[in-house]
């Protein structure tokens, strides 16, 4: 109910402040039927320029429909990871948790004895409910700890094996949750925990054939609302997908439709996404692997993603980008694809725990974009604290409308300025490092920036007003 509330707050303020006078982007209609978004437009000697963030393009008038203003700042979008946890139980003694925890934490010294125990239930025992309680409260490494040593005295226990490999794929290691996943179905075939984990293990490592064969015997042992949406977007994707080609590159693995995508814009498409590749491991000092990139007419990518219209491309694991009537890369799709690149090296540094504001304002400002255009109506709803509270910005915002999405983009992303302007984008890494490392978002913003969203918000008003008001 809680959920819910906030979920309908949020939902009336943005709509209140998309009715609000935005400075709004300008829109280029092609005359292929596609449409870039950018921030300013204009014709001049034949040309149409166009500004995205900092940068300067020029396209010619022969390709261009017409120009139309008040375009929303939209292009991308960031899925969050499928929440799934496995029903059963871990094999834990009734008496084991009052004497574990205190304080808030693992007792250290208790465990310690009970690992000198004969007994390897109960020593197992022990150690997952180390794991699961570290895994709770946003420790996956004390936990993945934890179920490597429970695991030592029960190799074979199923349970232990679910939630182990559950955790590793929602930390973004499906890879290596498989070969925990498939010796949970071969001692204990007839659960459904192990098929359902075994198949988002497979669906996190791109091995969408294998998932839903995992997923369809999970469902014939119990129905599972969850399962059963991820079941039909795998089989809707491998429908799609039946005669795609393949390529890959040095850190990307690249499907498309050979008839419908040329060999000049999946190569421009590599090539982009390699560039790009380089420099955010060198921003973000991580080094994600084998990361997917499919490629989609328009209807078969709303088809698949269930996104709403306003969406240019997302990424939910696995980056889903529409391309119908493209032949070469645009700096538009350039754009697109370092934005939702930029999502798998953020997701990837807080273990796919940040809040959607933060992943959206880093994304956009590594794109780079800039509040500047909206800055002044931004300065007037913090002055007139209408701004969104920001624990209200914190889930995904693919559920809002398009004006609504507009306005939460648009604070993410000055908020997202503002911190990195004040305190620098090193600042900004240290928040993803801490929320990877269990802190929730406003700890690691107190222990980086020394502000909670409360006085986050004031600062982040005084900062627009500076910059843009009157």
């Amino acid at each position: 109910m809680l959920l819910e509330c906030a979920s309908v707050r949020l939902s009336v303020i943005l709509i209140l402040l998309a009715a609000v006078s935005l400075a709004q982007a300008d829109v280029i209609v092609l005359k292929n039927g596609k449409r870039i978004v950018v921030d300013t437009a204009r014709e001049k000697n034949g040309r149409i320029e166009y500004e995205i963030g900092d940068n300067t393009f020029a396209i010619s008038r022969s390709l261009v429909d017409r120009l139309e203003s008040g375009g929303l700042p939209l292009t991308a979008g960031h899925d969050v990871a499928p929440k799934f946890a496995p029903s059963e139980t871990l094999p834990v003694s009734g008496d084991l948790t009052s004497k574990l925890i205190h304080d808030g934490k693992v007792d250290t010294d208790v465990l310690a004895t009970l690992s000198q125990s004969s007994d390897l239930e109960l020593v197992a025992g022990a150690y997952a409910y180390a794991a699961k309680f570290e895994q709770d409260h946003g420790n996956p490494d004390r936990a993945i700890r934890y179920y490597g040593l429970a695991l030592a005295q029960l190799p074979n226990n199923n349970r232990i094996l679910d939630h182990y490999a559950s955790l590793l794929v929602q930390i973004g290691r499906g890879d290596q949750a498989i070969p925990l996943a498939e010796r949970s179905t071969r001692v204990a075939p007839s659960s459904a925990d192990g098929w359902m984990v075994l198949g988002f293990a497979y669906y996190a490592s791109d091995r969408n054939p294998d998932a839903i064969r995992a997923w369809q015997r999970s469902l014939e042992l119990r129905p599972d609302s969850t399962v059963e949406k991820y079941l039909d977007k795998a089989l809707k994707d491998a429908n799609i997908q039946a005669n795609y080609q393949q390529r890959d590159s040095g850190h990307f693995s690249l499907k498309y439709e050979g008839r419908k995508v040329s060999s000049e814009l999946s190569n421009g498409i590599l090539q982009v996404l390699e560039q790009n590749y380089e420099d955010l491991a060198g921003e973000f000092t991580t080094s994600p692997k084998n990361i997917s990139v499919i490629l989609y007419t328009d209807q078969a990518f709303f088809d698949v993603t269930q996104s709403p219209s306003w969406t240019g491309a997302i990424n939910d694991g696995k980056i889903r980008v529409p391309v119908s009537g493209l032949t070469t890369v645009t700096p538009e799709l350039s754009r697109i694809l370092r934005h939702e690149l930029s999502h798998t090296f953020i997701n990837q540094l807080c273990r796919g725990k940040c809040p959607q504001w933060l992943h959206e304002g880093v994304a956009q400002l590594v794109e780079p974009r800039s509040a500047a255009p909206y800055g002044q109506t931004l300065a007037k709803l913090f002055a007139d604290q209408h701004e969104v509270p920001m624990n209200l910005l914190e889930g995904s915002f693919l559920n809002l409308g398009s004006r609504e999405a507009a306005v939460a983009y648009i604070q993410s992303l000055a908020v997202a300025e503002y911190i990195r302007d004040t305190y620098g984008m090193d600042d900004i890494l240290r928040i993803l490092r801490r929320i990877g490392e269990g802190a929730s978002t406003e700890s690691a913003l107190r222990s980086t920036v020394h502000s909670g969203y409360q006085q986050l918000e004031t600062e982040v008003g005084q900062y627009l007003q500076s910059r843009y008001g009157k």
